[in-house]
């Protein structure tokens, strides 16, 4: 894989995310008691609304990640971009970062202080030397002149003498006041890199750390991986959009909620559109849609106005997930509406939805955009959690030194309890009994990952 320039906003040649994908390494996501084979996925059929043996087609919680996250690189032949520094926070780098220049690019002072030549006492100059300035003219032995941090050394310095360790007498002379070591204090040309050198790998993310480095070795833009663009589609007609619940009408939750989450996972969200239970402007939005990922809310069961499953029939959508095997949300599911764009139906219920969002998802933005997986990590659950009986169960908990203590207020229609986490509790089907080591999910808010942005 190669680029023309990475820094000056000209064409990549013959990239594209997938082959920025071949080369992210991903941890292995198995949790505790998965088979090491996990099985290949199978796209579900092109069934219509939830019959009784809907659990039964069900996708296994672990294997429905697994099929997200596969499922995306059908669509992740996209063009890379040449991204502002100022603009690229987030994103993953589709090119190393390979310093353009040697860091840093001349002798420099690490200290304010005086900058001598040979041994001391030495002969102050009346000038000194500032940062930012031309090259000062050279020293000879015993002389000494001022100089600011960051300031270019003059030619024949032998060391730099900190402000705190030097004396001047009433000749104007400067004396040291501990012993002078020769090169003290000052930072070689190429100390930290030299030309050439690759600084960050393809696949690192861009954190605030990696736009100051870009910045230091000369970089105006990067070579990285566009955000997915996401349209979230908001339905049902008992929704209010602003002031109190009242007649049988309730605020939505989800329409504020998922654009900054999904920000948060590294997407760009084009629109949010408050749709109703209407069939056919589903339809029309669907087909009409040209993100990357759109997100209904609501609409996926049985019920006479879930208008999702009927509306991607008739489309021709290919059904990747239909229905997953975890508490709450089961009823989620994954499909394939056209060649290089998915549709991940989240359930109405707020933390149901936030369970789909978890489960589908954020695996398939992740592999949109490049990022690695978060290595998978357990801790031991206070006082055990509670489980369905054959499927998973996600449930919110806070972190307390080196536990996970699940919080109340868990049921598919709560935010109180989510809203006060740290991180979700994978819990395996029966519950989990105190001091059980249970995987995490850690939320983008809680974790320390850089490129979260909830604006």
């Amino acid at each position: 894989m190669t680029a023309r320039s990475a820094r000056t906003g000209e064409d990549v040649e013959d990239l594209d995310v997938e082959e920025v994908l071949a080369l992210v390494k991903e941890p292995d996501h198995r949790t505790p008691g998965d088979s090491a084979a996990e099985p290949a996925p199978q796209a579900a059929s092109h069934a219509g609304p939830h019959k009784p043996d809907a659990h039964h087609r069900a996708t296994a919680w672990p294997e429905a990640r697994a099929i997200a996250a596969r499922a995306a690189r059908s669509g992740a032949r996209r063009p890379l971009l040449s991204a502002p520094l100022e603009a690229s926070l987030g994103l993953t780098l589709a090119a190393p970062l390979t310093a353009l220049t040697d860091l840093p690019s001349f002798d420099t002072s690490a200290m304010d202080g005086w900058a001598v030549a040979g041994p001391g006492p030495w002969d102050v100059r009346d000038e000194g030397v500032l940062a930012g300035h031309g090259e000062p003219g050279a020293l000879t032995d015993g002389e000494a002149v001022r100089i600011a941090t960051g300031a270019r050394i003059p030619p024949d310095t032998t060391a730099v003498i900190r402000s705190e360790h030097g004396r001047t007498d009433d000749k104007g002379r400067l004396h040291a006041t501990r012993d002078v070591q020769h090169g003290q204090d000052i930072r070689p040309r190429g100390q930290e890199c030299r030309t050439g050198d690759q600084l960050l790998p393809v696949g690192a993310l861009v954190t605030p750390a990696v736009l100051g480095l870009a910045a230091a070795a000369g970089y105006d833009t990067v070579t990285a991986v566009p955000r997915p663009r996401v349209q979230v589609l908001v339905l049902g007609d008992e929704l209010l959009t602003e002031g109190r619940p009242h007649d049988g009408l309730i605020r939505d939750a989800l329409g504020p909620m998922l654009p900054p989450w999904l920000r948060a996972l590294g997407a760009e969200v084009t629109s949010v559109r408050r749709l109703g239970d209407d069939a056919k402007a589903l339809r029309k939005a669907i087909t009409g849609s040209e993100a990357d990922l759109i997100v209904t809310t609501g609409g996926t069961a049985s019920g006479p106005v879930d208008h999702v499953h009927p509306t991607l029939r008739r489309i021709g959508a290919e059904l990747l997930v239909d229905g997953v095997k975890v508490r709450p949300g089961h009823p989620m599911l994954l499909a394939r509406t056209k060649e290089n764009q998915h549709l991940v139906g989240l359930p109405g219920n707020p933390l149901a939805a936030v369970s789909g969002l978890l489960t589908l998802a954020e695996p398939l933005l992740r592999t949109l955009a490049a990022r690695p997986a978060p290595e998978p990590y357990t801790l031991p659950v206070q006082d055990g959690a509670h489980g369905h009986p054959y499927d998973t169960r996600l449930v919110p908990v806070v972190l307390r030194g080196d536990s996970a203590v699940p919080l109340h207020y868990n049921g598919p229609a709560m935010l109180r309890g989510i809203a006060a986490a740290d991180a979700l509790a994978v819990v395996p089907p029966g519950g989990a009994r105190p001091g059980q080591e249970l995987e995490l999910l850690d939320l983008p808010w809680a974790s320390a990952g850089i490129g979260v942005c909830f604006t």
